[in-house]
């Protein structure tokens, strides 16, 4: 009789997990399908536009566009640049991300005020521009493979500065990039959440960004999406372009080695 019962209660057991996995599976399908469905008209094609116009649009006070801008790949040289950032720029001695990079060309070749810049709001004035410029930077390695340098010492230790900050908990709820980002199987809401410390989850995430984000009809860059991980994690905001933004992004950007950018991408 108890080996009958327990034979029972096994059986339901295995039907409601295959139930709840039946559950999630049409979850996760009817989000994709809902991307794809999205990507047709990606909002993030008008940004691109205007990305390419600020481009190539004198501005600033010394009345220049931003054609010389280098990325990495030489002076105006944009495509591949976007798989291959941050990386070590010589002329700053620092490492740079493909925002915290373009924030130079703007002061540089532009003669635009860098710290008036990065202190602005996201998505608001020079921000909103900035956004719109590393939106069609991105796109035109859309595709291509993602290969960040690590030849620089700079670049070896930010990777490894990044990698302590994914994995370093704190604030009123004890988080971390890792708590929702370290393991495979984590989802929130109706979103499995992309394991970011290998492949491919981490190209998953790292190559979506800039993105389109849907909940809130604005163009994120992936300083955006960063200063964002932190807020929910109540950690201080690190502000535009700092070192801990660009080292997650080294550690992120290495661990994606190889995998295909998606960018501009359409998100939730």
């Amino acid at each position: 009789m108890r080996m009958t019962k327990t034979l029972v209660v096994a059986s339901l057991v295995a039907v409601a997990s295959s139930a709840v996995w039946a559950q999630k599976s049409a979850a996760v399908q009817s989000i994709e399908e809902y991307r794809a469905m999205l990507q047709d008209g990606n909002p993030a094609d008008l940004f691109e536009a205007k990305g390419e116009g600020l481009w190539k649009q004198k501005r600033g006070p010394k009345n220049a566009s931003l054609e010389q801008c280098d990325l990495g790949k030489g002076p105006g040289v944009f495509k591949g640049a976007f798989v291959e950032l941050p990386r070590y720029f010589a002329d700053t001695g620092r490492v740079q991300d493909l925002e915290s990079r373009l924030l130079t060309c703007m002061e540089t070749l532009q003669g635009l005020n860098a710290a008036e810049i990065a202190k602005t709001p996201f998505g608001k004035g020079e921000q909103n521009n900035m956004t719109a410029l590393a939106t069609w930077i991105a796109a035109e390695s859309k595709g291509m493979k993602f290969n960040l340098p690590q030849a620089h010492v700079k670049e070896k230790t930010f990777y490894e500065v990044g990698k302590r900050l994914f994995f370093q908990r704190g604030g009123p709820h004890d988080f971390s990039c890792a708590s929702c980002h370290g393991e495979n199987d984590k989802r929130i809401r109706l979103q499995d959440l992309p394991n970011l410390t290998k492949n491919p989850g981490d190209g998953v995430g790292v190559a979506a960004w800039p993105a389109y984000r849907v909940s809130n009809g604005q163009m994120w860059g992936m300083q955006q999406r960063l200063n964002d991980c932190y807020r929910q994690q109540r950690f201080p905001y690190p502000g535009f372009g700092s070192d801990a933004t660009i080292a997650l992004g080294v550690y992120l950007g290495v661990n994606s080695q190889g995998s295909a950018s998606v960018a501009p991408a359409i998100k939730r």
